[in-house]
């Protein structure tokens, strides 16, 4: 389906400028046409906004790219994220409860990019916080800060007029989520006006509750790439380096979310104050992700 066809696509005026449109907006392109140069599959890393404390997450946030984050999806903390499991609705709690807010994890963003210009970072979601702050306003706020790109797990591409196609048109990515039960009759549609690139959530339910079948995944991977050009990121179950290194054999990239934020929770006190080892704890446990997805082509 081209976008010409599609009644919910971006003017086509819209789409071809989105790019050009804003400072930093080709991070995420450039990434991926520079792991594709080097051989291998990237890791993407999950860490909600402001856990367990803001300070604390801005410490860990400011580290990954040095760790081997490849591209960073930060949370935006909510109180009702209904796509996610356990993990990290209680990492969106905790956050919500040290202060956090979405103009917080904006200027989180801010201040990240004082020091790292070329790590991608992904605000990932759900739309209420968004619609409470203003459309117009936040996609203006969120690309000064220096975000490359959104998820919003709550907005299906019927509703793309709320915030994707304004998001598309100033130049902002909107990155769709695709599962294993989008049949070749959906794709077309969730495709239609995802850019940056494709999240295949690898297991139906919520996040950090199963690991899917190596074979599956190849599959998924290799049916998604006959119906676009974008690069295919699997998340939703990858808990182990391991794990991230046989999705990263064939897939663009390995997601990795609910394990890192329960090393945060293995690290707090009773009372969820971080504890001394935290950070470094967090960080070495996505150096070891990296270390397996750098390794997983290798004498292939």
């Amino acid at each position: 389906m081209t976008a010409a066809s599609d009644p919910f696509a971006a003017p086509a005026e819209a789409a071809a400028g989105a790019t050009a449109a804003a400072p930093g907006a080709d991070r995420i392109r450039r990434r991926f046409d520079a792991l594709k140069a080097e051989g291998r599959g990237g890791l993407v890393t999950f860490l909600t906004a402001g856990d367990p404390d803001e300070e604390t997450a801005f410490e860990i946030l400011t580290r990954l790219p040095e760790a081997g984050a490849d591209l960073i999806e930060l949370g935006m903390p909510f109180t009702d994220p209904m796509a996610d499991g356990p993990a990290i609705q209680e990492a969106s709690l905790r956050a919500l409860k040290a202060g956090m807010t979405l103009r917080r994890t904006l200027a989180m963003v801010r201040r990240f990019r004082e020091a790292e210009a070329e790590t991608p970072i992904i605000l990932m979601g759900y739309y209420n916080p968004i619609y409470s702050y203003g459309v117009d306003a936040f996609i203006a706020d969120a690309l000064e800060a220096g975000v490359d790109g959104l998820i919003v797990v709550d907005l299906p591409p019927e509703e793309d007029r709320e915030l994707c196609l304004p998001a598309l048109a100033k130049g902002l990515n909107f990155i769709r989520l695709a599962t294993p039960t989008t049949d070749d009759r959906r794709l077309p549609k969730v495709l239609s006006n995802t850019s940056g690139f494709v999240y295949y959530v690898s297991i139906t339910g919520i996040t950090g509750t199963a690991s899917a079948a190596d074979a599956a995944v190849d599959a998924a991977v290799a049916r998604l790439k006959r119906h676009t050009d974008l690069p295919v990121a699997v998340g939703f179950g990858i808990r182990t380096p391991e794990q991230a290194a046989k999705v990263a054999r064939n897939a663009d990239a390995a997601v990795v979310g609910s394990a890192i934020v329960d090393r945060i929770k293995a690290n707090l006190t009773e009372d969820g104050v971080a504890e001394a080892g935290l950070v470094d704890d967090v960080v070495g446990f996505v150096r070891s992700l990296a270390d397996g997805v750098r390794g997983a082509r290798k004498g292939g």
